[in-house]
């Protein structure tokens, strides 16, 4: 059964398009990387973790989950979303840590300090926000500040793209994991 041209078309810009396209790309990105993110965080609550205290139990099933998220996230964009097939895959890693480490913060602390500032609106309070509707909906709020204006912004202009910190970012990596080790270190 052959497609109709049209078709194929509308599915090559959506492969391949740039603009609104990339951003619908990231999008779909992001959320599988998010899936497997919450997925992978109830694997390790659930089973891996299970004979921890709470406070670990909880912090490290969340923390090994972003860790994987992340990590598929990157792979994703890398191929699919912004195609960077041509780019080093050392200058990405290094630059996309550093981008999803200023995610991290940013999503902290802006859930952290919106939700302050909501909980000090009395009149959120009166029509019946209570203090777990307050961070949901900072959450939320920070969470898509820091997906249009950081994540993906940086990821499109800085992380998948060539840039003069390139060559920092191989030397940082080449310094931890070298390519060629002397042979008297194999013996």
């Amino acid at each position: 059964m052959k497609t109709p041209k049209s078709l194929s078309k509308i599915g090559n810009k959506v492969v391949n398009g740039g603009g609104w396209f990339t951003f619908i790309r990231s999008s779909i990105s992001s959320q599988i990387a998010s899936w497997i993110d919450m997925g992978t965080s109830f694997v390790f609550f659930a089973f891996v973790f299970a004979a921890l205290d709470p406070f670990y139990r909880s912090n490290l099933s969340v923390a090994v989950g972003a860790v994987v998220g992340g990590i598929v996230n990157c792979c994703i964009n890398y191929r699919f979303t912004f195609h960077a097939k041509g780019q080093s895959v050392q200058a990405v890693a290094v630059k996309y840590f550093m981008v999803w480490v200023g995610s991290l913060l940013l999503n902290m602390y802006g859930t952290t300090g919106v939700a302050t500032l909501l909980s000090k609106w009395d009149w959120l309070l009166s029509i019946g926000f209570k203090p777990d509707g307050i961070f949901a909906a900072a959450r939320l709020f920070a969470s898509l500040v820091v997906s249009l204006a950081w994540n993906f912004v940086l990821q499109r202009n800085f992380v998948y793209r060539p840039s003069n910190f390139d060559k920092y970012a191989i030397t940082f990596v080449n310094f931890f994991i070298p390519k060629h080790r002397k042979q008297s270190e194999n013996h």
